[in-house]
């Protein structure tokens, strides 16, 4: 099997998260993203950011804690989106270097599974399938071993979501009533969640 090219899927969503980013008004960067730390829209771009401003300069320090995340959301408090865009942007040239021969990259895992939410508190669906494609297809048959024929009439889509722990305990359960629950939980990298997703209509007033 070829090697993923991370490097290419790292700047097609750059490119994809820059251009969503830029036909936003004040509301939709007010808007709450499901599945971060209370982050708004804005916030998710500033942590989108300076994630990789970190890592090229070696302040990995307490990766990737809520208090590593954190400083990338509060250092940028007062950036502007075209700031936060250009930031990000001026990073890639760097990181894909960084990246090259790297075939689990968490930095690019982030980026993919953070735009698939802004599109999600935004309303807008899923992102293109090959912006979130490679990254389901590296990490599934870790997740699922021999068992991946269990979630074989699941959406791919829901799949990638579930796993990044962005589907909630009922949403799995409701791919079939001979999955077992605590296998699901199993199947989340960060726990299940308590609440069904994507829910644009209420991101604008509840915490994640």
């Amino acid at each position: 099997m070829a090697a993923t090219d991370w490097s290419g899927v790292y700047r097609e969503n750059v490119d994809a998260v820059s251009a969503l980013a830029g036909a936003l008004d004040a509301d939709d960067l007010a808007l709450r993203v499901p599945a971060t730390p209370d982050w708004t829209v804005q916030q998710v771009l500033a942590h989108l950011a300076g994630g990789p401003a970190d890592l090229l300069a070696g302040r990995m320090d307490g990766a990737p804690s809520a208090t590593w995340t954190a400083r990338h959301v509060a250092e940028r408090e007062d950036h502007s989106v075209p700031d936060l865009v250009a930031e990000l942007h001026g990073s890639v040239d760097d990181l894909v270097a960084v990246l090259d021969g790297d075939d689990n990259s968490a930095i690019v895992w982030n980026l993919v599974v953070h735009h698939a939410d802004l599109h999600e508190a935004l309303g807008k669906g899923a992102p293109p399938e090959p912006m979130w494609r490679p990254v389901l297809d590296a990490i599934a048959p870790r997740m699922l071993g021999e068992s991946a024929a269990a979630v074989d009439d699941v959406p791919d889509y829901e799949l990638f979501r579930a796993i990044f722990s962005r589907r909630s305990r009922t949403q799995m359960i409701g791919w079939g009533p001979s999955l077992d629950p605590e296998w699901l939980d199993g199947l989340c990298i960060f726990g299940p969640r308590d609440y069904d997703q994507p829910i644009p209509e209420q991101a604008r007033s509840e915490p994640a």
